[in-house]
């Protein structure tokens, strides 16, 4: 697998609230670029295979959430969740989750994930192409650090979630990673 060095340039499609909008349903769709979220931002990103589901919904997603502030005090300016969900599904899923802190970005039709070579087909499970599980560190969209679950492959019939996680990546921008996974690097981990 070959080492990606930058975040590859893809636009989001979102929704934003806006007032201006009429009706019970305020939001409008904004394209974001890799740019608007990395350009001159030092950036915590964990990838997910889908919203709703149990590993992601009961820990990957509330542990980031929970742990905001601490890599707040460690000079990440933002903590973004990919997955290959559609901005509605994903908005829904911040909502009863209820994550208000980290950015929850829909890769709708898996191009970005596909650019960063994390884009695996899940049809054992009725999935279809998803995310596979990972996290990184991104510095001005150098992609300093990232944690790839083992077992990258199509169908895989378990969903590992060992280095993705919170802490880990807490424990390596505090420098007391386990050995192995403390020093500055774009090897993938896993």
């Amino acid at each position: 697998m070959a080492v990606i060095e930058k975040v590859p340039s893809v636009v989001f499609k979102t929704r934003v609230r806006d007032e201006s909008v009429p009706g019970p349903n305020p939001f409008r769709w904004q394209d974001l670029t890799t740019d608007d979220i990395f350009k001159g931002k030092k950036v915590v990103v964990f990838s997910l295979p889908g919203a709703f589901t149990p590993t992601c919904s009961s820990n990957h997603l509330p542990r980031y959430e929970a742990l905001y502030e601490e890599f707040k005090a460690l000079g990440v300016d933002s903590i973004v969740c990919v997955s290959v969900n559609d901005a509605f599904v994903m908005f829904q899923w911040g909502k009863q989750v209820g994550a208000d802190k980290v950015f929850l970005l829909p890769d709708g039709n898996g191009e970005f994930s596909r650019k960063m070579g994390m884009l695996v087909e899940k049809d054992n499970l009725g999935f279809g192409a998803r995310s596979w599980r990972y996290s990184m560190l991104v510095n001005d969209g150098t992609i300093e650090k990232m944690f790839v679950e083992p077992g990258l492959e199509d169908n895989c019939p378990t969903d590992p979630f060992e280095c993705s996680d919170a802490d880990t990546m807490l424990a390596y921008l505090k420098g007391t990673a386990p050995a192995g996974v403390s020093a500055p690097s774009r090897e993938f981990v896993g």
